[in-house]
């Protein structure tokens, strides 16, 4: 059976393990149901997630004129202590950045290739985990808005890795860490503006099972524009990442906005 659309990063649903399913605009795979089967992806072409142009995809499923006008990915969104609509200052689009910037956001610890800090926003609990493949997360504090969360998270960038190493993430090369111990340590690092929202009490500590075969001792990335076609054993699933039996791996996310079909 031949599925044809574009690619956006696959979407999750909390279970043991976590279900995955790539949605097209008139259809969507359930990729758990497709463990152990032969799977053959074939790039088609491009289209900007933005401005829905077939034009060639610069970043985060952006087209180049997009990627430096939209408000959606404003230089805040990887830097969130660069927000300022807290403020009442604009970057690109003030009533969209007020709208996503000033919400409740997390910032937390996780493990998913060693112990990491970052910036989430509530509503994205604990998506954001399985996204980058986390096997154990936990909140750290819970702020109003965006700028306090990347204060406290840059505060944080000097005792933790803001980065997820994905070859040991995806060789399961994850280390078993107790969070609720490092929690207990950040409580004195965390910024004095944003120390009244430490999480003092509260240790709801996720653990994450991800639908996984076998892992791979070593894991090579498909490039779709360099390899436009693709056919393999689909052993396993962690974070945005599909995990082939010869040791392929493909990074959904990294590829938003490109065309594929795929044959099942």
């Amino acid at each position: 059976m031949t599925y044809q659309g574009v690619l956006t990063k696959m979407q999750t649903e909390m279970g043991n393990p976590i279900q995955y399913y790539l949605v097209f605009e008139d259809s969507f795979l359930n990729m758990n149901q497709l463990l152990n089967k032969e799977i053959e992806i074939n790039f088609m072409g491009y289209q900007c997630l933005n401005c829905s142009k077939k034009k060639k995809i610069f970043r985060q499923g952006f087209c180049y004129d997009c990627f430096y006008s939209s408000p959606a990915v404003g230089d805040w969104i990887m830097r969130p202590e660069l927000s300022t609509a807290h403020l009442g200052i604009a970057d690109r689009d003030l009533e969209f950045e007020q709208k996503v910037q000033l919400q409740p956001h997390i910032v937390y610890l996780a493990a998913a290739s060693e112990i990491k800090v970052g910036v989430t926003r509530k509503t994205q609990v604990p998506t954001r985990w399985i996204d980058q493949g986390a096997s154990q997360a936990i909140a750290i504090v819970e702020v109003p808005n965006r700028y306090l969360a990347g204060i406290t998270e840059v505060a944080l960038k000097s005792h933790y890795t803001d980065k997820t190493n994905w070859r040991k993430m995806l060789q399961n090369g994850t280390e078993i860490f107790d969070l609720i111990k490092e929690k207990e340590k950040v409580e004195s690092l965390i910024p004095a503006e944003a120390r009244e929202y430490f999480y003092s009490e509260k240790n709801d500590l996720y653990e994450l099972q991800y639908p996984v075969l076998n892992f791979p001792p070593k894991v090579a990335s498909l490039n779709l524009d360099k390899t436009a076609s693709f056919q393999g054993k689909l052993i396993g699933i962690k974070g945005q990442y599909l995990i082939f039996e010869n040791g392929t791996v493909f990074n959904v996310r990294s590829s938003e906005g490109y065309v594929v079909t795929i044959n099942v």
